[in-house]
């Protein structure tokens, strides 16, 4: 008994300290994205950006972004409401720099909402596949901005994939360092 005791002080131990020097090792930052899709509309949303020493010293992100036409385009308008949940990573060049250089590829899931039951017929939601680079800045203060253009590897037909699903995009995020 008395060595299982030894042995849980001695974990809580270990696990604090690892702890702590996780909690210093990492960036978490969340805040607001922009994007803009070529001859279409403006979708709005939040998103996160996680990194850490562990990922390859901060060179790799890791990215989790929700877009909606709902907050953008749609906004007071007859444009359809459409939903992007995206998943990422990107790689930081020069990433111990105040301006970086990214280069990632995005995943995820398309969904719209036509709003009328006669277009039920259409496709409503598609898996996305994106590549995307852009610049990156790092201010002083615990703020980023990104400048970005990507493409859709899956373009909508409007036969099996949405038609309102263009290749090309730019976006624009700001995010606050937790």
């Amino acid at each position: 008994m008395r060595k299982l005791h030894s042995f849980l002080i001695v974990f809580l131990a270990l696990t604090t300290y690892v702890s702590a020097q996780i909690r210093e090792n990492y960036d978490l930052k969340v805040g607001l994205v922009f994007q803009k899709t070529e001859s279409l509309y403006w979708e709005n949303g939040v998103g996160a950006d996680f990194t850490s020493d562990f990922l390859l010293n901060k060179q790799i992100h890791l990215k989790a972004t929700y877009l909606t036409s709902r907050l953008g385009s749609g906004i007071g308008s007859n444009a359809i409401l459409q939903d992007n949940f995206l998943l990422g990573a990107d790689w930081r060049f020069r990433s111990n720099k105040d301006l970086q250089i990214m280069a990632g590829l995005n995943a995820g899931i398309f969904v719209v909402d036509y709003g009328n039951p006669i277009f039920d017929v259409l496709p409503n939601s598609s898996m996305l596949l994106s590549v995307e680079t852009g610049l990156v800045y790092r201010f002083k203060f615990p703020v980023t901005a990104g400048l970005t253009v990507g493409y859709n590897l899956k373009s909508g037909n409007g036969v099996d994939v949405p038609g309102s699903l263009f290749p090309v995009f730019y976006r624009l995020s700001v995010f606050y360092n937790l």
